[in-house]
């Protein structure tokens, strides 16, 4: 596509991913109580599930795995810990309070935080990205898509 000679841009085709949850947090918004990235979208998927019984399967197929597992490894803890966590509590504050006294006292989050935002920019994690992208209907945006992080913003339209 074309207005005035300037190429526009591809999105990814409608259903190219699967069901998308437009109520799960950015990647990018940290963890008020810890400043980790990636927890509170991991908690909105313990939630989502909590509520619905089960996630999209375009979900479903990463929950506790992926970016979840890669957080729980990074804190030394299970993700079905988190999960319960979630589960069984009735507020944010419980939540917090809990996950407190499971992660350790320092969750080195500006470590965490820089290795998850650098997820992709390996040359497997480039042959991953340019795949997903061409799958999406996207290879136009190879190499503007520069990390997993992105891939999921671009993905729920936080990315245009």
């Amino acid at each position: 596509m074309a207005w005035l000679g300037v190429a526009m841009a591809s999105k990814p085709t409608p259903g190219s991913t699967g069901e998308i949850l437009t109520c799960l947090p950015s990647a990018y918004v940290p963890h008020a109580a810890t400043g980790l990235l990636h927890l509170p979208r991991f908690l909105a998927k313990c939630r989502y599930v909590k509520e619905h019984g089960a996630l999209p399967a375009s979900y479903a197929k990463n929950f506790k795995r992926g970016m979840d597992r890669f957080l729980c490894q990074h804190l030394g803890i299970d993700p079905a810990a988190v999960e319960q966590i979630v589960r069984e509590s009735a507020t944010d504050e419980e939540i917090d309070a809990k996950l407190k006294t499971l992660f350790p006292a320092d969750v080195r989050a500006a470590q965490w935080n820089r290795n998850y935002v650098q997820k992709g920019m390996t040359a497997s994690g480039r042959e991953f990205l340019a795949e997903a992208l061409t799958n999406m209907g996207c290879a136009d945006r190879i190499g503007q898509i520069a990390s997993v992080v992105d891939l999921i913003e671009f993905d729920e339209g936080r990315i245009e």
